[in-house]
């Protein structure tokens, strides 16, 4: 089971709608079309086609296992005393004293460019649960990172 937001709900669900009303069809009439060129064995266009068609129904297979096994955060009942889920973190890197915010999001959300980290991404395991001045340790990449909660918001 995982938890996301409305939001990200609802942009997984018309992604979902594309895939099956409009990607779909367009793949299926590609198919036909090279199928009725002929000798398949030598048939390019076909077995592109046949690949693209394959690579969609497993786009539209993932998307609906997911949408199956999620549930959707009610906001109203996060508080902002502690970091999690949705929370949007203002923190400070005690090691080069920049400031950043990330939103921490169900791993089907996150997209660094608008600033939204995975749940699962070690940064945000180690916020989870912390408070506004508390201190956390984070090995990244990099090395270790340290970094002190400045804000905490929903």
């Amino acid at each position: 089971m995982e938890y996301m937001s409305q939001e990200g709900y609802d942009k997984l669900v018309e992604e979902l709608h594309q895939l099956e009303h409009v990607e779909l069809p367009r793949a299926k009439e590609a198919l036909v079309e090279a199928r009725d060129k002929g000798d398949l064995s030598e048939n390019f266009e076909y077995h592109a086609a046949k690949r693209e068609h394959g690579r969609i129904l497993g786009r539209i297979r993932f998307k609906q296992r997911v949408l199956e096994h999620t549930r959707v955060i009610d906001m109203s009942r996060l508080s902002g005393d502690s970091v999690g889920l949705l929370s949007k973190v203002k923190m400070t890197n005690l090691n080069n004293n920049m400031s950043m915010t990330y939103t921490i999001a169900s791993p089907h959300e996150a997209n660094l460019r608008e600033g939204k980290i995975s749940i699962k991404s070690p940064i945000a395991q180690a916020l989870l649960g912390k408070k506004v001045g508390d201190e956390v340790e984070v090995q990244v990449p990099a090395g270790v990172q340290r970094f002190r909660i400045e804000h905490i918001e929903i």
